[in-house]
Order: structure tokens, then C-alpha cells, then sequence
């Protein structure tokens, strides 16, 4: 049996948490994740449920990976915005985000960036449209599918604010 392993797998944005649900699922079954690439995942062979995965969109700080290494987490890599995270798992829990507010903030700007994107998108299909490109309706077609996520970011947080209003 090999001791690393290599995975391509998809995954839209808005569902980060899925990603990183399967990427802690691998980890339970003993694959534990070291790297990551565009759509690639890089594992190696380890003790089930050595650790716990988390990633997180967040720009570029040093400042904040020091922060991350001194909680006991190690910086996994970047694909884009995104971040990836591994914490041993006898360390205790291990959660980027201390509160509600913290959570609705980190959708509301992953939303905020989606949408940025497909407004691009928007703007480029409608131009290439009126210039009689014959691949206008691509763009046109991913900002339709950005609205989307949009939409999915926009229920995400209505929940959690909900959840909030709730508890206080």
C-alpha cells in the first residue's frame, strides 16, 4: 500500500464546507492532507484522526500564519484566497472562527468576491455579445452560475444571523 496519495477533485466555492467535511473524513480514515493545488489534493499515509483540517479565504499575512503556527496549527498551503490548515488533534479543538459575527463576516466576503466575479463576467459576456462573439453566452453563463452562489452565501448568512437574533 502506498504511503502518499494524490486526488483531483472539484469543488464550487460555496461549498467550502463540504470540502473541508471530506477533507476531515480523509484524515479519519488515516489520510492525513500535506499540500494542495488547483482542484489537487496531496495526502499521505498517517494515525486515523491524527488531525483536524480547517481552510479559511483570508489574503496573503504573514503576520496571521504566525498567529495560526503559535495556536499549534501548520500552514498547508494556498490555492487563490484560500487557505489550508492541519491541527493534531490531541492539541483539542480546532476552529478558525471564535464566534457568529466572525463567521457571517468570513461569508459576507467570500461573497462579496464571488460577486465581484461575476459582475466581471457579466460585463465581458454583454460586451462580447454587442462584438458578435460567438463565446459570449461562456461568460454570460458563469455569472448566471456566480448569481447562484450568491444566492447560497446569501441563505448561509441569513441563517446564521437568525441563529444570532436567537441568542441574544
Amino acid at each position: 500500500m502506498a504511503d502518499r496519495m494524490t486526488v483531483r477533485k472539484w469543488f464550487w466555492v460555496w461549498d467550502f464546507e463540504k470540502e473541508e467535511r471530506w477533507l476531515n473524513e480523509m484524515a479519519m480514515q488515516g489520510w492525513a492532507l500535506v499540500g494542495v493545488g488547483f482542484c489537487t489534493y496531496h495526502f499521505e499515509k498517517t494515525e486515523p484522526g491524527a488531525y483536524t483540517i480547517r481552510l479559511e479565504m483570508h489574503d496573503q499575512d504573514e503576520g496571521y500564519l504566525a498567529f495560526m503556527r503559535e495556536t499549534g496549527a501548520e500552514y498547508l498551503g494556498r490555492v487563490v484566497k484560500w487557505i489550508y490548515f492541519r491541527k493534531r488533534s490531541e492539541l483539542g479543538q480546532f476552529d478558525l472562527f471564535s464566534d457568529l459575527d466572525s463567521r457571517i463576516n468570513h461569508l459576507k466576503n467570500i461573497r462579496r468576491m464571488v460577486g465581484l466575479v461575476g459582475i466581471l463576467n457579466l460585463g465581458i459576456g454583454l460586451m462580447n455579445s454587442f462584438n458578435a462573439s460567438h463565446f459570449g453566452w461562456v461568460n454570460l453563463l458563469c455569472c448566471a452560475l456566480l448569481m447562484y452562489g450568491c444566492g447560497v452565501f446569501k441563505g448561509k448568512i441569513d441563517y446564521l444571523e437568525n441563529e444570532r437574533a436567537l441568542r441574544e
